[in-house]
C-alpha cells in the first residue's frame, strides 16, 4: 500500500503507525492464527479465547490501542484517512480489530459516545470501552419487517416518569453473545407520530436489565462467530432512566448516520485487507501447485484471474480512500455518494477476489484448512450490513440525477 499512501499524502505519524501495527501483525498474530482457532474448538468457545486477551496486553503496551476517534484526543488523532489504512492491516485477519479495541460494534458505539453521549453516559459507559474492559452492541435491526428501510422499525421506546419502557424483538445484535457485552444501543419509535425521520430514539440499555432477553444466538453460512455471536434479543418492558436516552427524542436517523458513515470506511478497508491476503494465497498457491504438466499458475484463466484481482483491489482502494479524505476534508454530507459506492464495492470486490482464490486452491479453499471459506461467509455479510446494495445504489443513482437535474 505504499503508492497509495504516498498519493495521498499521508502523514509521518502515519505512516509510522502502519509501520508498526504491520509488525506486531507479522509478529504476534499472523503466528497465533492456529493458536486462536484451537482455543476456539476447545472448551466453552462463548468465553474470550486467552490468546486475544494476551495480545490485547502487548498492543496496549506497543501504543496501538484505540486507533480510530478521528477529531477527539481520545484515540490516536489519526484522521479518516489515516486509519483506513490501518484498518487495512487488521482486516487481513477477522478476529485482529478486538486486539487494538478496533473491532465492531465497539468502536461505532464510542464513536456515539464521544459525539452524543452525556457525561454520564460517557463515564459509565464509554471509559470501560475505552478501556477495553466491557463490549457493546447495537440493537436496531428487526425480524418482522425490512429493516433496511429504518422507518419501518417498530420497537418501541415510551415515557413513563423518569423512564422509558422499551419493547421490540431485535436481531442480527452483533456482539450481544459475549459474556463481556454490558450495554446495548436500542433504536426505537418514540413519537409515531412524528415527521417520518423524527419517530426514531436511540437509548443505552444495560444488558442485565429485566425483561432483556437473548432468545438464541444465530449463524452466518453455519458459523455462529463465538465468543462474538449475532443474537436475537427480545425487549420485554425493559424499563431503563431517562438520562439513558443519547441526544433526545426523534434524534435516532441523526445519530445512524454520524454512527455509519466512518463505520463504512473501516469495514471497507478491512474487506480489502482480506481480498489483498487472498490474493498472496492465491499467488503461492498456484505457484506451487502442478497440474497437466506445469504450475497453474501458467495456466491463462489462472492468470487472468490474478490480474484481475490486483486491477480491482487497488481501484476499491483508493475509491475508499478518497472517501475517507472527502470525509475529513468535505465532511460525511458531501461525501454521501463516495461513502454508498465503497459500501457496494468493496465487498463484491472481496468476494470475487476470495472466490477466485478458492478456485486456485481446489478443494481445499473450501475446507477449513485455509482462511478462506469463512473469509468468503463474513464478506457475504457486509452486503447486508449497514444497509444492503440495492439501497446504496438508490442513493447514488438519486444524488447523480439530482446533479445533473439543472443541466
Amino acid at each position: 500500500m505504499s503508492e497509495t499512501s504516498e498519493f495521498f499524502g499521508l502523514s509521518a505519524r502515519a505512516k509510522d503507525y502502519r509501520s508498526r501495527l504491520t509488525a506486531f501483525m507479522e509478529e504476534h498474530v499472523y503466528p497465533n492464527e492456529i493458536t486462536y482457532h484451537q482455543q476456539g474448538k476447545s472448551g466453552d468457545r462463548w468465553q474470550p479465547r486467552p490468546i486475544i486477551e494476551e495480545l490485547k496486553v502487548k498492543a496496549q503496551a506497543a501504543g496501538l490501542w484505540n486507533l480510530f476517534l478521528p477529531e477527539s484526543q481520545l484515540g490516536a488523532g489519526l484522521t479518516n484517512l489515516e486509519y483506513a489504512g490501518l484498518c487495512e492491516i487488521m482486516g487481513r485477519v477477522p478476529w485482529a480489530p478486538e486486539i487494538f479495541n478496533c473491532s465492531a460494534p465497539d468502536t461505532g458505539n464510542m464513536e456515539v459516545l464521544v459525539r452524543y453521549g452525556s457525561p454520564q453516559q460517557q463515564e459509565q459507559w464509554l471509559k470501560p470501552l475505552l478501556a477495553g474492559k466491557i463490549r457493546s452492541c447495537f440493537a436496531m435491526t428487526e425480524p418482522a419487517v425490512a429493516s433496511s428501510d429504518a422507518t419501518n422499525i417498530e420497537a418501541r421506546i415510551e415515557r413513563q416518569g423518569d423512564d422509558y419502557i422499551l419493547n421490540g424483538r431485535k436481531w442480527w445484535t452483533s456482539g450481544a453473545g459475549d459474556p463481556r457485552c454490558r450495554v446495548a444501543i436500542f433504536m426505537g419509535q418514540s413519537n409515531p407520530l412524528a415527521p417520518v425521520h423524527q419517530r426514531q430514539s436511540m437509548i443505552l440499555v444495560p444488558m442485565d436489565a429485566p425483561g432483556l432477553k437473548i432468545e438464541r444466538m444465530l449463524t452466518v453460512f453455519g458459523y455462529d462467530d463465538a465468543p462474538h455471536g449475532h443474537a436475537e434479543v427480545t425487549f420485554e418492558n425493559v424499563r431503563v432512566p431517562a438520562t439513558n436516552l443519547l441526544l433526545g427524542e426523534g434524534r435516532g436517523f441523526e445519530i445512524a448516520q454520524g454512527r455509519l458513515g466512518p463505520g463504512r470506511i473501516h469495514h471497507c478497508m478491512r474487506l480489502i485487507g482480506l481480498a489483498e491476503r487472498a490474493l498472496e494465497s492465491m499467488c503461492r498457491r498456484a505457484q506451487s501447485r502442478v497440474a497437466f504438466g506445469k504450475p497453474i499458475a501458467e495456466q491463462g484463466t489462472v492468470r487472468a484471474d490474478i490480474a484481475n484481482s490486483r486491477i480491482e483491489i487497488d481501484q476499491a482502494r483508493l475509491l475508499t480512500m478518497k472517501a475517507a479524505q472527502m470525509m475529513d476534508t468535505v465532511g460525511n454530507k458531501e461525501a454521501r455518494t463516495e461513502i454508498a459506492m465503497i459500501k457496494v464495492v468493496a465487498p463484491n470486490v472481496a468476494l470475487q477476489v476470495i472466490d477466485r482464490a478458492i478456485q486456485a486452491h481446489g478443494a481445499a479453499g473450501v475446507s477449513g484448512d485455509f482462511f478462506l471459506a469463512d473469509a468468503w461467509s463474513s464478506s457475504r455479510t457486509l452486503r447486508l450490513a449497514d444497509g444492503p446494495d440495492e439501497v446504496h445504489r438508490e442513493t447514488i443513482a438519486r444524488l447523480e440525477l439530482r446533479r445533473h437535474s439543472a443541466k
